[in-house]
């Protein structure tokens, strides 16, 4: 039976205790962060992260995103970070900026199809942060089922997944409600892959050369769609190319992931 708790104000020790125990169950979280709702699962527990794509009604083709309490562990999770994505990091973490990355090959982690990528995020939430510091990283994508709207409180996340998820965590109404910005680094400069809470204007404030998909031609060998994780869906995308779940009103993260953080949003999906 899922079990809600309160998490706002200075009495968390609960709602931090079922949580972690619930995760390292292998069991799902639902949480907020600065964008919508997300529902989460341990990054590293593949089981756990094919009961999220399954309470959310989701192929492996479309990943979550990972959220991560620290900027920090960027390096521990991606490799060959290059400059420029630094530079949004540095700008725009916490907050609802999820970035596509090569994935470190030694990682012991099943997400999807997501050929080598990895879609992070550190979301802009004080008391999830914290969470993420308990659990470490966790797979998030937004509270909702694919092709409905991304949740923007605990009830509305409860009426979509129900018994689907272990602990449900009451942060309050979320005051973001924009899917977080997807920004693909891996190529030579930055790719924005969903323009979400934060513009384009934003994001070239601080890396000028931040390209959007229209502006770029594509690579010689076409891009996987498992590439383009989120917290939320990747609304530029054409309709034929992506999936209509991943088109939520919401945010999302809309993931990341498609919340948060469509590929890994809910901030992503979020995620987020």
């Amino acid at each position: 039976m899922s079990e809600r708790f309160d998490f706002t104000g200075d009495e968390l020790a609960p709602a931090y205790r079922a949580a972690v125990d619930a995760i390292e169950a292998g069991d799902l979280v639902v949480l907020p962060t600065d964008t919508v709702y997300g529902i989460a699962a341990d990054a590293f527990k593949a089981d756990a992260v094919q009961r999220l794509l399954d309470a959310k009604g989701r192929g492996r083709d479309i990943p979550p995103p990972v959220l991560i309490s620290v900027a920090e562990s960027l390096d521990a999770l991606a490799t060959d970070v290059p400059d420029n994505g630094r530079k949004l990091a540095q700008e725009f973490w916490p907050g609802p900026l999820t970035l596509i990355c090569h994935a470190q090959a030694s990682l012991m982690w099943d997400l999807g199809e997501t050929q080598g990528t990895v879609a992070l995020r550190v979301p802009d939430h004080e008391n999830t942060r914290e969470l993420l510091s308990r659990t470490g990283p966790l797979a998030v994508t937004s509270a909702n089922k694919s092709g409905q709207p991304a949740a923007m409180d605990v009830y509305d996340a409860e009426e979509q997944l129900a018994e689907s998820v272990a602990v449900y965590l009451d942060g309050g109404q979320v005051t973001g409600g924009e899917p977080s910005t997807i920004v693909d680094i891996t190529g030579e400069t930055p790719r924005v892959v969903r323009v979400g809470a934060l513009s384009l204007e934003q994001l070239r404030a601080v890396v000028p050369e931040v390209s959007t998909e229209d502006e770029e031609p594509k690579p010689t060998t076409e891009e996987p769609a498992a590439e383009k994780p989120t917290e939320e869906p990747v609304e530029e995308k054409p309709a034929e190319d992506k999936p209509a779940e991943e088109k939520p009103t919401e945010e999302p993260v809309a993931a990341s992931n498609q919340d948060d953080e469509n590929k890994t949003d809910p901030d992503v999906r979020p995620a987020d």
